[in-house]
């Protein structure tokens, strides 16, 4: 399972309306509309790292009001009990 975390860039006026279209796209598994330098913030899940050009370029990017996307993919999750585990000494 290939995980990308996809930063928007869209027209102000339209950014519920993205954010909308995006979580309706296949892949996708969250979206966030957040401050600092991008407006949304979409998590996709595909099984194939091919999967991103039918989701990004082909998806995401063909919203009316995208004016720009960047791609980002993770190496590794890590889950709250994971990091826990790391800091456990066994101690209890």
């Amino acid at each position: 399972m290939v995980t990308a975390f996809v930063m928007i860039h869209c027209e102000a006026q339209r950014i519920s309306d993205v954010a909308q279209a995006v979580a309706e796209l296949p892949h996708v598994a969250e979206v966030y509309s957040v401050t600092g330098d991008v407006d949304i913030i979409a998590v996709l899940r595909v099984t194939a790292y091919e999967s991103l050009d039918e989701a990004v370029p082909g998806g995401i990017a063909r919203i009316p009001g995208v004016t720009s996307t960047r791609t980002v993919l993770a190496f590794r999750r890590f889950a709250r009990r994971d990091l826990e585990a790391g800091y456990d000494i066994g101690l209890s």
